[in-house]
């Protein structure tokens, strides 16, 4: 046997292979790091407009007498509340006493500045 064929090592063509595979590898984590971030992300403006939501119907039935009209917050009470969502935009519709508060906002994920708007909408009975 020769000595060359014991001592022969791994060719330039298996290293560009493997480098090639990790790196695809490492883009693919790197590319799922950014979406988990945009999803918690999403997530976390959803639960804010649940907690705002919640808020303005709280108001409304500490403001509204029992046997009285419903006593909606006005336009700059509304904004200042939803302003910790980018475009926010509060809706409150009473009929009688159910009233519906809708929350609408920009999401904004990495790959598209504007997003599309979602909108978080409740129903209760004041």
């Amino acid at each position: 046997m020769n000595s060359k064929d014991k001592n022969s090592g791994v060719s330039l063509i298996e290293v560009l292979v493997t480098v090639l595979i990790l790196a695809t590898s490492l883009l693919a984590i790197a590319a799922l790091q950014t979406r988990s971030l945009d999803y918690n992300h999403s997530a976390y403006l959803r639960s804010q407009a649940n907690i705002i939501a919640y808020d303005m119907l709280d108001q409304m039935r500490i403001n509204s007498p029992v046997t009285g009209a419903v006593v909606e917050p006005g336009e700059s009470d509304r904004a200042a509340m939803v302003a910790s969502l980018p475009g926010g935009v509060a809706n409150v519709d009473c009929d009688g006493r159910v009233c519906t508060v809708t929350i609408t906002w920009a999401e904004q994920d990495g790959l598209n500045e504007g997003g599309e708007s979602s909108t978080f909408t409740y129903t209760t009975r004041i």
